[in-house]
């Protein structure tokens, strides 16, 4: 199937034939919100985390992802960082009953990209599949998820990641440094009122990895650290909800932030937008609505008319922080099936000036 059947046919279904941008891209409200999620299980109550079991699939939810994030250094201090996304999309709630070794209700999406802040460039790269006849898909017992010879999964007690996009490539080693976090309320994300308007949501916050890439036929041999979510739901979008502006921070100190403020169609803050610190030895604290304050400083323009702030001011009182949360690159957009902004970010003290730590932020609904 060519590459443009297959995606038409992958926006036509995963967005419902819901509405679609200028751009072509697909409207994240039309594939995370909450319409059209009868028959499908959803996120409503606490439950208890089993692992490895739920670092594997959960295909009776509509939507689920593993997302890698990271920065990493080559051996001559030159500063990378990474992204590798790997979506599941339910079309129905049960598989097709015809005899077909085509026959699935899953489809998989991939998304890959790096910047190389030395060379100034941001690369991006996506993958579609059906979830059948081994194309793509996930482990129902512990870490193993892929996309054709795109993986991640877990081998001798660590994971590995092995992404070639041609234009660069990825085998990464990571082992986690810290326990998991569970987001939210003990693992369950409300992003609204609505009984099921949330996710069910992990994260690894600290990810030591090492391993190589390749850019411009070049090999590096890179160390340094990842970040891990996971979530899974049906409906993770509430009514009136356009978007989101996430930020994982790995500061050098040893400590961990993740902060996602839900944007309204008026670009205020929704009352479901909330976070989380992690201190050096991995004990966490949930961050509520009104503790983290954030405000966009510098604002950079995509070639399809989108303005993304680039540059922050992102101000957390009961950790004594107050930071530039700034892009190391302006353009790091993801002009894919889905087009967003996603990429490496540096965090700065505002007070001196000193760089504190790393980290990727994610903006959506622009």
């Amino acid at each position: 199937m060519g590459y443009r059947v297959l995606l038409t046919l992958f926006v036509l279904l995963a967005a419902g034939c819901g509405s679609r941008e200028e751009s072509g891209a697909m409207d994240l409200r039309d594939i995370l919100g909450a319409g059209g999620s009868a028959g499908y299980a959803r996120a409503v109550a606490v439950r208890e985390f089993q692992f490895p079991r739920d670092h594997g699939g959960h295909p009776d939810f509509r939507n689920e992802w593993w997302y890698l994030t990271g920065h990493l250094r080559d051996e001559r201090g030159r500063l990378f960082g990474y992204q590798a996304t790997f979506f599941r999309f339910a079309l129905a709630p049960k598989p097709p009953r015809r005899p077909s070794a085509w026959a699935t209700n899953q489809v998989w999406m991939a998304h890959v990209a790096l910047t190389d802040v030395a060379g100034a460039a941001h690369l991006a790269d996506q993958r579609f599949a059906r979830g059948a006849l081994g194309l793509a898909g996930a482990s129902g017992e512990h870490l193993r998820v892929w996309l054709g010879d795109w993986y991640l999964r877990e081998e001798d007690g660590v994971w590995r990641l092995r992404v070639d996009a041609g234009a660069f490539a990825l085998n990464l080693t990571l082992a986690p440094a810290k326990p998991v976090v569970l987001q939210g309320d003990r693992g369950l994300s409300r992003k609204g009122p609505e009984p099921g308007n949330a996710s069910y949501y992990y994260s690894f916050t600290r990810v030591q990895t090492e391993g190589t890439l390749r850019r411009r036929g070049e090999t590096h041999a890179v160390t340094g650290l990842s970040w891990l979510d996971r979530e899974w739901g049906t409906g993770s979008l509430a009514a009136g909800q356009v978007g989101w502006d996430w930020f994982s921070l790995q500061l050098d100190s040893g400590a961990d932030l993740m902060y996602y403020r839900l944007r309204d169609e008026e670009g205020t803050s929704h009352p479901a937008s909330r976070g989380t610190w992690v201190t050096r030895d991995g004990r966490s604290r949930d961050i509520g609505p009104g503790k983290i304050g954030l405000e966009p400083l510098d604002w950079w323009r995509s070639a399809d008319g989108r303005r993304y702030p680039v540059r922050w001011r992102l101000d957390y009182p009961e950790a004594g922080l107050d930071l530039i949360v700034r892009a190391v690159l302006p353009d790091q957009h993801m002009d894919l099936a889905v087009a967003y902004w996603e990429g490496l970010v540096e965090v700065v003290d505002t007070r001196s000036g000193r760089i504190l730590g790393h980290g990727y932020l994610e903006m959506t609904g622009y």
